[in-house]
């Protein structure tokens, strides 16, 4: 029997205010795996309202007292880890690696978060005016609402506030509701545990389909200072809009099409394996998925045997068996998008080297070569395991390849030249670029983000001191000033 979750508010496991509920489905078996308070826009207004009561006194909170909570947030996760494997797993289709990668990962996040709470760091000024004292200071802003996707929904929640609380901000999390007891509850219970005081984190989960509703009370709502929120390009664009409406800033990780180019004088062997970690980790399901490989037609050949021999090996099935690769897409519609997207590729040129089709909720490891540059396959994002091969005759092309996208979220490059390597990065329209790895890398403390379509806006490190702090002057006049009348 599918257990049953509550929303986190003010401090408190709370149902819907309609008592409403949903079904949150085991992407593998089928079956619902929880079932879930489906709350509604009142629900977001009193986690807000909860948010906005707190906010006065935990930014008033001793960065040393904000720092233990987080390191004592930490320690509480790490012990988690084996039922949270399990979550991820019969929630979100991942396998044991990607489930294993998560939670390994996120306890660095609240131990990041816990270094940042003395980061907002102010300055002295200089000043032309006699007798004048002037700072620059950084505040917290207040309320901040995180809207987060379900394809790495431990990593990407927590991302979302947990470097805002550290500056002394108060939040509001939406998970997707395909994830939220990996994305939301499981955090929760882990802030719950670790002491944060009531209102300071607050969790608000709607039914599918609900999630406008809720993103327009945080837009709308005066008491939410800032918004942040990772999903795909066409949501964010329209959140984007909606906010500029109300002058209201926000952050955005959105999608991406990211190349890795292969030049001649590369290691074939490390692409080879970059290539096939990039592109199927957790069924391409990644907004960092390695989507084409761009390759130096000397190489091509052996690169495309090699690739090919290796993906083949790549178990499909359930995800919680240890060695599969490949689990399941997330659900029924977006195996029928992907197989869709394939299907067009191929009828517009391209040449199908291996998969192609679906293997029960799962779909087959799948590469196309020779893609019609001008197909929407080339374009938009494919958010399964896909991978496209592209040949480029040289350094020039293959960058104007990589950059013939409305994407610009991460790249890579393999050379064996590093300053070539370098010459290319620079010149490569994307926020992160990665040269002899591949494109699905993060790390708490660095800038993550995206250009172009891929968003705006950094998450991580002292980065997210300029989304999530106010920067103000504050000036004081030590000796009186004389004025013309």
């Amino acid at each position: 029997m599918a257990r049953e979750y509550k929303m986190y508010i003010d401090g408190e496991w709370t149902d819907a205010l309609d008592h409403g509920t949903y079904e949150d489905m085991d992407p593998f078996g089928g079956e619902p795996f929880a079932r879930v308070a489906a709350g509604q826009r009142t629900d977001a207004k009193r986690a807000v309202d909860a948010a906005a009561a707190a906010f006065d006194s935990w930014s008033e909170t001793l960065p040393a007292e904000r720092q233990a909570l987080f390191l004592r947030a930490a320690e509480i996760l790490e012990k988690k880890q084996s039922d949270l494997v399990e979550v991820l797993s019969r929630e979100t289709g991942c396998t044991f690696g990607f489930a294993m990668f998560q939670t390994s990962f996120t306890p660095g996040l609240l131990r990041e978060a816990a270094a940042q709470v003395h980061q907002p760091q102010g300055e002295i000024i200089p000043s032309d005016l006699p007798g004048s004292f002037n700072m620059a200071i950084r505040q917290p802003v207040g309320v901040v609402a995180g809207i987060a996707p379900w394809n790495a929904p431990l990593i990407l929640s927590l991302r979302s506030v947990c470097m805002p609380m550290a500056y002394g901000n108060t939040v509001v999390l939406k998970p997707s509701t395909e994830s939220a007891v990996a994305g939301g509850i499981a955090l929760a219970e882990v802030f719950h545990e670790a002491g944060f005081p009531k209102g300071v984190f607050n969790l608000v989960i709607n039914a599918p389909g609900q999630s406008g509703a809720l993103g327009d009370e945080f837009i709308e709502n005066k008491k939410v200072r800032r918004i942040n929120f990772t999903g795909s390009s066409q949501v964010g664009r329209s959140l984007a809009e909606k906010a500029g409406k109300h002058l209201k800033r926000v952050a955005l990780e959105l999608g991406g099409q990211n190349p890795m180019l292969v030049l001649d004088d590369a290691d074939l062997e490390a692409a080879v394996n970059a290539a096939a970690f990039g592109a199927f980790l957790h069924q391409g399901q990644i907004c960092m998925s390695t989507r084409r490989v761009i390759i130096h037609p000397k190489v091509s050949q052996r690169f495309m045997e090699k690739l090919l021999k290796k993906v083949s090996g790549f178990k499909v099935g359930d995800p919680k068996e240890p060695d599969t690769i490949i689990g399941p897409l997330i659900n029924k519609e977006q195996l029928i998008r992907v197989d869709a997207g394939v299907q067009l590729a191929i009828a517009d040129g391209g040449e199908l080297l291996c998969g192609g089709k679906p293997q029960g909720p799962c779909y087959q490891p799948t590469i196309v070569t020779n893609v019609n540059p001008d197909s929407d396959f080339a374009w938009e994002e494919t958010f399964g395991p896909v991978l496209s091969i592209i040949e480029a005759v040289d350094d020039d092309s293959a960058v104007a390849m990589a950059n013939a996208t409305d994407y610009g979220l991460t790249a890579s490059i393999f050379t064996g030249d590093l300053q070539r390597g370098l010459r290319l990065a620079k010149r490569i329209e994307s926020g992160i670029v990665h040269i002899n790895d591949q494109t699905v890398h993060d790390e708490p403390q660095m800038p993550f983000g995206g250009m172009k379509d891929s968003g705006w806006g950094r998450f991580g490190g002292k980065a997210a001191l300029e989304e999530f702090t106010e920067l103000r002057w504050v000036s004081a006049q030590l000796t009186p000033r004389e004025y013309p009348f």
